[in-house]
């Protein structure tokens, strides 16, 4: 394979990703299931009303690895 097909080829692999995740995030916050990211080590909320909050929400609580 040469550079340039390896470069088309990540690319590609990458935007497929990129998409998925999207997709999967529009589809939590239908369901009603927030979103959550980290950043410099603390977690984050994107609630289904589209607030970012800090705050676990409820049903996060009884999950031991989020808290």
């Amino acid at each position: 394979m040469s550079n340039d097909e390896f470069t088309r080829l990540r690319d590609e692999i990458i935007r497929v990703g990129h998409n998925a995740v999207r997709n999967a995030q529009k589809e939590n916050l239908k369901m009603g299931i927030p979103n959550v990211y980290s950043r410099n080590g603390k977690l984050y909320y994107e609630l289904p009303s589209g607030e970012i909050t800090s705050e676990t929400p409820d049903i996060y609580k009884n999950c031991d690895d989020l808290s």
